[in-house]
């Protein structure tokens, strides 16, 4: 149009067509054309310029270059005689066939007579035969300010620290959508609390919390990637309801769903890591926040033609959500409660009711506190424990076995105590030991014997046995057997009358006198010498047998 106005404005002033076309930098035959045209559809040379408008101008191009029929020149009415083997080529149908390029197709074509410039059968093929079939796109409008944030991971490169060990590094890329200011977070690891550490150091960067995040579909944040209904992760979520922040994943292998945050990576790892060297991780992230505020806010950036630290501070800025309190990253975890009333959580025990032996429960484990819920209600909360540390409630165990799962001394003694003063004290006898714990058995022995004889009979033995300083359970159980917890104890004596080897005084005064006529006559033959040593003064044996309260004597009288 442009060369049609130009022609036509000099060949009215008068020039001739060598110089018209000279002028318009034209050739002298298409500006012949030109002007034929033009006195054609009744432009005269007489007329001003302005008589060339839009209408003229269109009707000379018309004649000049006409339009096609179909759009198309022969070379690809030659080539949609062949689109069916052009296809099969293109996608490689057939036994052992392989996909062919293009350039084979227009080198195949050539020997067959088909002779078609290669554009026109590039364009031919992406549009009939399905090669390389590239989506549209349009532009998303960036929002209003403060809105959206894109969140992105990127491999920058390698760094050998201090330590000899090279390890790759990541970058976690935040880019505002309204002003583009970015800031890069380095680590070495994508987890959750990789994720949760950028986060909280881009509020403190950006002085404030944008409403919606836009991530990749990073298993930190989302464990169903779903397009319509992803289900993000129990961390994520919580840390999201911590900030005040809404999230909003990209789709997977969806690029151009986060398209701003995507050309940031290469920018980053091009103009930021490239070339340079960082002794450590921790210098790196410093130089980094400085390279994001000098460097990269400052520059003038390709699609605002502004500095986007500029525009963030004049429209975003004031937009954002306050920075949150730190944030305490929990521990998520479902968990069994075991036959031992505890669940272990981060290698440590915390109780529970026993109502719920057997149940799974969720547990929220941050740095102070344990909290437990079975289906969405809190069932207990105990204060956050070490590695191989144990929380125990005594009211999640069974009464009977508190005392002794806790080894608690004095509860056992007050437990004895009430049935009796005297089992009480007899209890803390028992326990009167360096190891107090090693006795325990032997309390519940005696708990157990109040069980089977009752409170009065154990506590009137313990008061015969306290009174004879004898602490053994065990005779306490011989006396409840014997029924002689209220018989006093007989006292050992030199004689008792009526005993096994017990003689009258005048049997020993007889022998006696057989025992002096034997000494003075002379021994008769046999008799053995223990037959004298048995004479002589008659003497007394006694013994005796004690058997705890129950004493029972025996004398021998030889």
């Amino acid at each position: 149009m442009v060369e049609v106005r130009e022609v036509l404005r000099g060949w009215l002033e008068g020039a001739g067509l060598r110089t018209v076309a000279e002028r318009a930098g034209v050739d002298r035959k298409t500006a012949r054309r030109y002007v034929a045209a033009a006195q054609e559809a009744g432009l005269q040379r007489d007329a001003g310029f302005t008589a060339v408008d839009d209408e003229l101008v269109a009707q000379v191009v018309s004649a000049v270059r006409p339009a096609r029929p179909n759009g198309h020149g022969t070379a690809w009415e030659a080539l949609e005689a062949r689109q069916e083997q052009i296809a099969v080529w293109l996608k490689g149908d057939g036994k052992d066939a392989k996909p062919l390029s293009v350039v084979k197709v227009h080198e195949l074509l050539s020997r067959q007579g088909c002779v078609v410039p290669y554009r026109t059968l590039h364009r031919f093929a992406a549009e009939r035969c399905g090669f390389r079939v590239k989506d549209t796109t349009v532009r998303v409008a960036d929002g209003e300010p403060g809105v959206e944030l894109q969140v992105d991971f990127g491999h920058l490169g390698y760094l050998t620290g201090e330590d000899g060990r090279r390890r790759k590094v990541h970058a976690l890329i935040f880019t505002a959508c309204y002003s583009r200011h970015m800031f890069v977070w380095l680590t070495y690891s994508q987890t959750l609390l990789a994720v949760i550490a950028g986060c909280e150091a881009a509020w403190v960067f950006f002085q404030g919390v944008f409403k919606v995040l836009v991530p990749d579909n990073m298993k930190a944040i989302v464990t169903d990637p779903d397009p319509v209904n992803p289900r993000l992760s129990q961390g994520w979520l919580d840390y999201a309801q911590h900030a005040g922040f809404g999230t909003d994943p990209a789709r997977v292998r969806s690029p151009r769903d986060k398209p701003k945050v995507e050309r940031a990576v290469q920018y980053v790892r091009g103009n930021f890591w490239a070339g340079e060297s960082f002794a450590s991780l921790e210098e790196a992230q410093q130089r980094a926040v400085v390279w994001c505020a000098e460097r990269a806010g400052m520059r003038i950036h390709g699609t605002l033609h502004a500095r986007p630290a500029e525009v963030f501070d004049a429209h975003e800025a004031a937009c954002l959500l306050p920075v949150p309190p730190a944030y305490d990253v929990p521990v998520f975890k479902t968990v069994k409660v075991h036959r031992d009333f505890h669940v272990e959580v981060a290698r440590a025990l915390y109780s529970v009711p026993g109502a719920f032996l057997g149940h799974q429960l969720d547990v929220r484990a941050d740095r102070e506190l344990v909290k437990l819920y079975h289906r969405g209600r809190l069932v207990k909360t105990h204060p956050r424990q070490a590695p191989g540390g144990r929380s125990t409630d005594r009211q999640d165990l069974p009464e009977e076995k508190s005392g002794y799962a806790l080894r608690d001394l004095d509860r056992l003694i007050a437990t004895c105590a009430g049935h009796g003063e005297n089992v009480g004290i007899y209890a803390e006898r028992l326990l009167d030991d360096p190891l107090p714990w090693t006795r325990m058995r032997a309390v519940y022995r005696l708990l157990g014997l109040v069980r089977r004889y009752g409170a009065g009979p154990v506590d009137a033995a313990c008061s015969r046995a306290l009174d004879l300083d004898v602490v053994s359970v065990t005779k306490i159980a011989s006396m409840l057997e014997r029924a002689t917890e209220d018989t006093l104890p007989l006292l050992p004596t030199g004689t008792i009358p009526g005993g096994r080897f017990a003689r009258q005084p005048a049997e020993f005064a007889t022998r006696g006198t057989a025992f002096a006529s034997d000494r003075t006559s002379p021994a008769s033959p046999g008799t053995s010498p223990a037959s004298h040593r048995t004479s002589g003064p008659a003497h007394t044996l006694t013994l005796v047998r004690h058997d705890g309260p129950d004493t029972l004597f025996e004398q021998e009288h030889r």
